[in-house]
């Protein structure tokens, strides 16, 4: 993979292979509710041997359909500001509304906090500058009967991801409280600890990431309640170490004495979704091109941000290679090039694997590009129903 490229650690098509993409309009986002339940089903699993507590990421899967399944499974979620801890108050909170909400957000806005504290069991900054800048909006909502934890996101200085600019520990990074800075005084009305630095990650990087944060965090242990180890933990795919995952996380419960949080996001819906398009018309410019009614630009954003190459559904080595690309005016709208399993031709459906997380929640409508419906299919009883489509009026509010 060239530098500066991320490869997909996902992209198995699990029942999808038996699934009729005839069956839905174009575009179209198509979720396996079965197969979350799976992933959630070994979430469960982790978190109870593991004794700890399991938040979704609403950041990268809030397809809040499916909230009262998460909240059967999981202790809760994990919000990103205002907007994401509503939706997990008010979707994502069980039958009792029970469950939990930690907010976390690299700048607050002193506006929005009276609202996250209402919303928020744990609210987590990211420098104890912005702690004591806010202390009062706290002590005020804590005086008007709300009850959450403040936490605190360090930045361990210890740098694992694949690439650089997704790297929470990059050089000069935003995100999280250099460590090597941290001292008795920044963790006065400090409940927990954050830190996150894993993306698509198995487990190996996080004990090594424990290993470079523990002496720095140990001698505060007994003034703290909790640990949240972030996002990033591919726990459900299938070659991620789980029972190693299990005896670190009992062993950290017993060392430290903390209750210890997992945030994963992508292992909630790996491999549950994909993202179903029809070809629109070929060319030839050197190699066959076709244009598809799905963009990249509108509706997998990260294909060039990342950048990376998302799988096809049935694709097959050795066949005429066809570029890929949207509808859009955007030159660089290309998807990518692939030995497609249908004949290049308009009126062809293709699917791209695992597009439920990350993609669903980036989706926008720039040069006026429709957005995918979304539709929820069970891989169990066959069941597909569609849960939302999209028209001009979404297109319109998004303008002035």
């Amino acid at each position: 993979m060239p530098d500066g490229h991320m490869e997909t650690k996902a992209g198995d098509p699990g029942a999808f292979l038996r699934f009729d993409l005839s069956r839905v309009p174009t575009p179209a986002f198509v979720v396996d509710a079965a197969k979350v339940r799976a992933n959630l089903a070994v979430l469960k699993d982790v978190k109870d041997r593991g004794g700890i507590r399991m938040l979704a990421a609403l950041k990268a899967f809030s397809m809040w359909s499916l909230g009262s399944t998460v909240a059967s499974y999981l202790d809760g979620v994990c919000a990103s500001g205002i907007y994401e801890a509503r939706l997990g108050r008010e979707e994502y909170g069980g039958p009792n509304g029970d469950k939990e909400v930690a907010t976390y957000c690299a700048g607050y806005k002193a506006a929005d906090l009276p609202d996250i504290c209402a919303l928020s069991d744990h609210i987590i900054f990211n420098s104890p500058g912005q702690i004591g800048r806010f202390r009062p909006i706290l002590d005020a909502a804590r005086a008007k009967g709300h009850s959450f934890d403040v936490g605190l996101r360090v930045n361990p200085l210890h740098a694992e991801g694949e690439v650089a600019k997704y790297d929470p520990c990059q050089p000069h990074s935003r995100l999280g409280f250099p460590i090597a800075q941290l001292t008795a005084d920044h963790l006065d009305g400090v409940d927990g600890i954050h830190f996150h630095t894993l993306c698509e990650q198995d487990f190996v990087p996080l004990g090594r990431t424990w290993a470079a944060v523990e002496p720095s965090l140990k001698p505060h242990f007994g003034r703290l309640k909790w640990l949240n180890f972030g996002g990033g933990h591919h726990i459900t795919r299938a070659d991620y170490q789980r029972e190693q995952l299990i005896g670190f996380l009992q062993t950290i419960r017993a060392q430290t004495g903390l209750e210890v949080y997992l945030e994963p996001g992508e292992a909630v819906a790996l491999d549950a979704g994909i993202l179903v398009g029809e070809i629109l018309d070929v060319i030839d410019n050197g190699m066959p091109v076709a244009i598809t009614d799905i963009s990249a630009t509108c509706h997998m954003p990260d294909v060039i941000e990342a950048p990376y190459r998302p799988a096809m559904l049935g694709e097959k080595a050795g066949e005429t290679v066809t570029r890929l690309g949207g509808p859009s005016c955007l030159a660089g709208d290309i998807i990518g090039d692939y030995a497609l399993p249908v004949r290049a031709q308009p009126g062809a459906r293709i699917a791209f694997l695992d597009q439920g997380h990350y993609s669903m929640v980036k989706t926008n409508t720039f040069n006026g590009v429709p957005l995918p419906s979304i539709w929820l299919w069970d891989s169990e009883t066959d069941e597909l129903r569609e849960i939302r489509s999209f028209d001009y009026a979404d297109f319109k509010s998004r303008l002035s």
